[in-house]
Formats: C-alpha cells, sequence, structure tokens
C-alpha cells in the first residue's frame, strides 16, 4: 500500500504531465490563431503559453526531484526544490509580460487592422475550456499535497483563464465595432497582469526558501500540543519552517534534572509522536534540558519581549 507521501508524489507528477500537454496544445492552437488573425493579443496569449511549456518543464522536474529521499548530502530532503522552480517560473513570467507590453506599445503606433477573427474566437474560446479543466485538477492536487510548484503552475493557468476571457471580448469587439486598436490595448492589460503574477509568485516562493517561519496558528499549536502532555512542561527556542510540504520542528524542551537519561528519553519520544499525529511525517527536534538552567536563549537574542515563545 501506498504511504501518503508516495501517493502525493504520484498526484503532483500526474499534475505536472498535465500542464505539460495542454502548453503544447496550447501553444499550437494560439500560435495557428495568431498568424491567421494578426491579433497581438492571441499572440501575447501564445508567448504566454510558450512559457508555460518551460515552465512546466521545470515544474516535473522539480516534482520528481522534491519527491527524492533524504540522502547523506541533502539530510533534509529536496522538497525546497519545489519553491525554487517557482522562483524560476516568475521570471519567465516576468519575461514574458515584458515582451507582450513592448509589442503592444508599437503595435499601437502602427494601427494594425486585424482579419479573421473569427478563427481567432474560435481559438480562444477551445482555450479557455480546456485550461479552466486543468486549473481545477491543479487547484485539488495543490490543496492534497501542498505543492508550491503545481501551486505556482496553477497560477500560471489561472491568468490564462482570466486573459482569454479578456482576449474572447476584445475579438468580439473588434469582429462587431471594428475598433482594432482593443487588442494592442488588451495585449497591454495582459502584460500588466503577467507582471504582477510573477511578482506575487516570488513573494510566496522566495521567504520559503529563506526558512520563514510557519504562521503564528501552526507555532501555537505545536507549543499548545507540547504543554498538553502530562509533565506540563516548558519549552522555548522554537523554531519552525517548511521543507517544500513537511514541516519541520525545532525546539528545547525543559525536564526535571533528576530524571534519568532513559525516562528523560520516553517523555521525549511521547511528546514527538503527540506532535506527529497532529503533522503527519513531521521532522521534529528536541533538545533536552533541566528546568530552570540559566542559559542563553534564541528567543531572548532575536527580538526580545516581541519574541514569540
Amino acid at each position: 500500500m501506498l504511504s501518503v507521501q508516495e501517493k502525493n508524489n504520484r498526484l503532483k507528477k500526474t499534475a505536472a504531465l498535465g500542464s505539460i500537454t495542454l502548453a503544447v496544445i496550447l501553444c499550437v492552437l494560439k500560435g495557428s490563431g495568431a498568424f491567421i488573425s494578426g491579433s497581438l493579443a492571441v499572440l501575447s496569449s501564445m508567448i504566454d503559453s510558450l512559457s508555460d511549456i518551460v515552465a512546466s518543464l521545470i515544474t516535473f522536474w522539480a516534482v520528481k526531484v522534491s519527491g527524492r529521499p533524504a540522502s547523506c548530502d541533502y539530510r533534509y530532503g529536496y522538497g525546497k526544490v519545489e519553491a525554487l522552480s517557482a522562483v524560476v517560473q516568475a521570471l519567465f513570467i516576468a519575461m514574458s509580460g515584458a515582451y507582450v507590453l513592448y509589442d503592444a506599445i508599437l503595435r499601437l503606433a502602427k494601427h494594425q487592422v486585424l482579419q479573421q477573427t473569427d478563427f481567432g474566437l474560435a481559438v480562444m474560446i477551445i482555450s479557455m475550456v480546456l485550461t479552466i479543466g486543468l486549473v481545477v485538477f491543479q487547484r485539488y492536487v495543490a490543496k492534497v499535497t501542498k505543492s508550491k510548484a503545481i501551486l505556482a503552475d496553477s497560477m500560471h493557468y489561472s491568468v490564462d483563464i482570466l486573459t482569454n476571457g479578456a482576449i474572447i471580448i476584445s475579438l468580439g469587439i473588434i469582429k462587431i465595432w471594428q475598433i482594432n486598436w482593443i487588442d494592442a490595448v488588451m495585449a497591454i492589460a495582459v502584460a500588466i497582469y503577467l507582471l504582477y503574477s510573477a511578482y506575487d509568485l516570488a513573494k510566496e516562493s522566495i521567504p520559503l526558501l529563506l526558512d520563514r517561519e510557519l504562521s503564528e496558528d501552526i507555532r501555537s499549536n505545536v507549543l499548545k500540543i507540547i504543554r498538553s502532555h502530562h509533565l506540563k512542561p516548558e519549552v522555548h527556542d522554537l523554531r519552525t519552517h517548511d521543507l517544500g510540504g513537511i514541516y519541520m520542528f525545532e525546539f528545547h524542551l525543559e525536564l526535571d534534572g533528576k530524571l534519568d537519561l532513559a525516562t528523560a528519553h520516553n517523555y521525549t519520544a511521547e511528546i514527538e509522536e503527540m506532535v506527529r499525529e497532529a503533522y503527519p511525517e513531521a521532522q521534529v527536534i528536541i533538545h533536552q534540558e533541566p528546568q530552570g538552567i540559566d542559559d542563553e536563549r534564541l528567543d531572548n537574542r532575536l527580538s526580545g519581549a516581541k519574541c514569540r515563545n
């Protein structure tokens, strides 16, 4: 029977492969639509899909690597590869947005007239339907596995849903009222949204690479679990971070200094198990020390009274 981690890895790989397949299909469809219709908005969407192919390949690689077990050289595992891939994807999105923005400004100056808007409309509608199906599946996988890479990929395609809808509206306006400049304006809007998405994605991923503490709710719950043990132990210097879907908790546990080593170990093992029950597969590191010892504490060095104990 597969473990939770193995099931999650299988789900993530399926989502990543689905993303690559759809990105190729969309790129071909939108490329044809842009060539026949002459629409910059459709071309901007095709460029985004092209960047999605590269980004999806990066995601698939990241999911594959992050699922590896810990090794001698990487004893915390490879989970953070997913956050790294999300940062790389943010760069791709930003470059795509910058290119589209530049091209749209040039197009506005040329006053280019569009042809064959019907074909462009058909391509964008098909693309939108396919993209909605993928995003629904990706969001499910990201929720179950807590994968940053899959979540990042779903953000790409969520943007595509919005931009596809906007492009469909602009092509409809051009077809009915012959307002051709709306195509370049829509492309500019797509470019701005791409740049914002790149910023938002990097903002979420970079803190993970820098080992930002987990949320206050998780920290408070861990402390509550520890103190619910029948010994009612004190705890300090709690440090938490995300290894890429797997949480890690480190803390100092204060125990009666008269306890023998075996008893102290048994109590510590009980507390570790309690934490693992709440956060399955979490890595827990506990430093035991006698109660009342006057030692230098990380809590005191960080932010004084504002530090979370």
